[in-house]
């Protein structure tokens, strides 16, 4: 019976690309995220070029109805989820004190919750076959803290604490729990990022550097992503840092005041 790969963010970057690592495979695919018209593009291309069954549905993940309304439909046409990605978030950065609370919540509210609600929704089909694989994208952010990206960090924190932990109960359920772990990735993120900051020319230096970031050679692409959430699924781990990230891991484990010293001139911009 052919398997079936739910993920969410699915129109563009990561998600994108790991719909078409597993389309490869024979999967059917079921994308989820909020521009119908891309997301609808995104099913088109990947129907095409690669021959297995799509399924595109419009869903913002803070709304528990919406992915209630998102995970019956993917059973109502493929019967099962073999695999749910986690994937829709938003990037963040900012001296603290300048976020609104519309804004940590629009962060917690995508980042953490979104991921709750696919899960909460999912999980029971899951345990009832007591078989399944539920795959979180986490970041560096969630293991490396991150001054002036706090309500990012914050959220990748609560959702490695929640992969480790689902992991931990899950397992002898025969349900794979697994974590991905990337550093900044070339993508469109920054389409929906949120930045704060001193002043208008503060925000638009923090946007500029992340653009910057981005056209180094070295930094990974969502085709990178996408083949470490494979080989995850694939050999049931539980943790995969991508590229460059198991060196900010190993790194700050050797020094985390250096560290977190180098973060914070890094990011501080005009609120040195």
């Amino acid at each position: 019976m052919t398997e079936t790969v739910l993920i969410t963010g699915g129109s563009q970057g990561i998600g994108k690309a790991t719909a078409y690592r597993f389309a490869q495979e024979g999967y059917n695919i079921v994308l989820a995220a909020r521009q119908s018209d891309r997301l609808q593009a995104a099913a088109s291309e990947i129907k095409s070029r690669y021959s297995v069954k799509t399924l595109a549905i419009p869903t913002d993940v803070r709304d528990s109805i919406q992915v209630n309304t998102l995970i019956q439909k993917a059973l109502d046409e493929f019967s099962e989820i073999d695999v749910l990605m986690n994937n829709a978030g938003i990037y963040v950065s900012g001296p603290a004190e300048q976020f609104t609370l519309e804004e940590w919540h629009r962060t917690l509210d995508t980042n953490l919750w979104g991921y709750i609600h696919t899960i909460h929704a999912a999980l029971p089909h899951m345990l009832e076959k007591r078989t399944g694989t539920i795959v979180n994208l986490c970041s560096i952010g969630g293991t490396v803290p991150l001054a002036y990206l706090a309500p990012y960090t914050t959220s990748k924190y609560a959702i490695d604490g929640l992969t480790q932990a689902l992991h931990t109960e899950l397992a002898p359920k025969g349900i794979h729990v697994c974590g991905i772990y990337p550093n900044l990735i070339k993508s469109d993120f920054l389409e929906r990022a949120i930045f704060e900051g001193k002043d208008e020319a503060d925000k638009e230096k923090r946007r500029e550097q992340i653009e910057q970031l981005m056209k180094n050679p070295f930094v990974e692409t969502p085709e990178d992503v996408a083949k470490a959430v494979w080989d995850a699924v694939q050999h049931k781990k539980e943790k995969v840092l991508v590229g460059s990230a198991q060196a900010s891991e190993g790194v700050y484990k050797l020094a985390p005041s250096l560290i977190r010293w180098v973060i914070r001139q890094t990011f501080q911009h005009k609120d040195a």
